[in-house]
């Protein structure tokens, strides 16, 4: 029931969100002026262009400098956490049993390779032998 709630609610709030959008806020009459002087419309075309250059190159270097801080904050996201898996394991004597395997995963639960303890891979290579 709760989520369909929210659901509800977060298409009221979207729908009334984008109701100015359509309402067609903008005001495009520059006013009348003389065809012998149409410095004003000249004027205000020319504002509206440099308004629209300055705006998309103050959101270019917004998004620019949040693009770099969340790619810096990536490695150091703490959303990992732990999935257990049970494997059925037959013992000596013939028991039969669950056993718990931990797996830590990521926010897209993919496993995260974690090295071994010692900074050794876990396939230790084969052992060379010195010439004699």
């Amino acid at each position: 029931m709760t989520l369909k709630h929210n659901l509800f609610s977060l298409t009221v709030v979207a729908s009334l969100s984008l109701l100015p959008l359509l309402a067609g806020c903008a005001n495009t009459e520059y006013g009348h002026t003389s065809p012998y002087h149409p410095g004003p419309v000249v004027g205000q075309a020319v504002g509206n262009g440099v308004g629209v250059v300055a705006g998309n190159a103050a959101g270019l270097g917004v998004g620019a400098v949040e693009g770099a801080a969340a790619g810096l904050a990536a490695p150091f996201d703490p959303s990992y956490h732990m999935v257990r898996h049970w494997n059925t394991v037959t013992t000596a004597d013939g028991r039969v049993i669950q056993v718990p395997v931990d797996v830590l995963v990521d926010k897209y639960g993919c496993p995260v390779d974690m090295p071994a303890p010692t900074g050794n891979s876990p396939i230790a290579p084969a052992t060379i032998r010195p010439a004699k």
